[in-house]
């Protein structure tokens, strides 16, 4: 079982009522930390654990731990994590690991490795994990976890 779910959804017009039920839907599990795309004020309207913000909101982050929430971030640099670090995030997307669809050039294992050996930074690896074979490849990597959707499909 996955120790994060975070709800993301770029198209519906609904998207606090649908990000409400997902909170309500995670509450169950006492491990899982449940996380909202982006919104920071509605992730502690509705009593989230914290907010993924996107690699466009830097300046958000300061606000989000405002309001007591655990805050990860996307990043693409090795200078946008020690941003991150520097400005408070709990945790940062590191992307893409491996090759995905419209993500530009893909990071390696070997930059991940890098990244982690660095820094303490908690760094979740994205990006084209979509079978055990990337996972395993991530062992030993550093990295505190992954995140992906096309590996929990």
């Amino acid at each position: 079982m996955p120790d994060f779910a975070l709800y993301r959804d770029k198209e519906t017009k609904e998207y606090a009522f649908h990000a409400q039920n997902f909170i309500q839907m995670c509450k169950p599990m006492k491990t899982l930390k449940a996380f909202l795309h982006q919104d920071y004020r509605l992730a502690h309207e509705l009593n989230a654990a914290g907010v993924h913000l996107t690699s466009q909101q830097f300046n958000e982050i300061v606000k989000a731990k405002a309001l007591d929430l655990e805050v990860i971030i996307s990043t693409h640099t090795h200078d946008e994590v020690a941003k991150a670090k520097e400005l408070g995030a709990d945790y940062v997307t590191y992307s893409p690991i491996f090759a995905t669809p419209n993500k530009g050039e893909p990071k390696g294992v070997e930059d991940l490795q890098k990244l982690c050996a660095k820094n303490d930074m908690k760094i979740f690896a994205l990006g084209g994990i979509i079978s055990q074979e990337e996972v395993s490849a991530l062992a030993g990597s550093g990295a505190y976890g992954f995140a992906s959707i096309r590996y929990f499909l």
